[in-house]
């Protein structure tokens, strides 16, 4: 099973932030959280990395759905989609975000497959939307 679904853009860091989440709302996710890890290594730890954020997304209906199946499921929420430069080519950014195909592996609780299935389609939508 694959970590994540991904693509790789050409442009900028700024750029690809704001595509991503365009296309996240156009598959009904809101950005929960917003964590800039370059920024939080650098403020904590003083080491420098290229830009790297974690998005947390929330497909509200979807998550309502996993939380009635198994209210644990909530350590494995939100989706998590990670914007990042990459290392290897300059200008190119790439975008991955969450299997929630994952949950199912963690608990096979009935009814948890086909929630996974939804969340599934709409983050693949939302990443091939970016391409």
């Amino acid at each position: 099973m694959q970590l994540a679904y991904a693509t790789t853009l050409q442009t900028t860091f700024d750029d690809a932030v704001a595509r991503t989440r365009e296309a996240l709302s156009e598959q009904g996710f809101g950005v929960l959280t917003e964590i800039d890890v370059t920024a939080t290594l650098k403020q904590k730890l003083d080491q420098d990395m290229e830009n790297y954020l974690i998005l947390g997304a929330c497909n509200p209906p979807l998550a309502h759905g996993a939380l009635d199946v198994d209210r644990q499921i909530g350590l494995l929420l939100p989706c998590n989609v990670v914007v990042r430069d990459d290392t290897a080519t300059a200008g190119n950014v790439i975008v991955e975000a969450m299997n929630p195909d994952i949950m199912v592996t963690v608990t096979d609780a009935p009814g948890l497959r086909d929630v996974a299935a939804a969340a599934s389609e709409k983050l693949q939508a939302a990443i091939a939307a970016l391409s």
